[in-house]
């Protein structure tokens, strides 16, 4: 799994903040990157989060993967 779709699941999976699990979809979709969501205040908290759980390996591949499979947009 790729850091983008890792972060943007743990995004998804840890906050309760509809807001937040909009911005873990664009993020999934390349809409928004990692960069933008550093510069802004309201979610440097849950990115970080994020990355900590990203550092410690605590990745469910097979949650990732469904993750991914159900959110990610394909263009054909």
């Amino acid at each position: 799994m790729d850091k983008v779709t890792c972060f943007a699941f743990f995004l998804y999976q840890t906050s309760k903040s509809q807001d937040i699990k909009d911005i873990a979809v664009q993020l999934l979709n390349g809409d928004v990157s990692i960069r933008d969501l550093k510069r802004n205040v309201n979610f440097q908290a849950d990115l970080l989060l994020a990355e900590s759980s990203f550092r410690k390996n605590k990745i469910n591949k097979n949650q990732v993967q469904k993750f991914a499979e159900e959110f990610m947009l394909l263009e054909v």
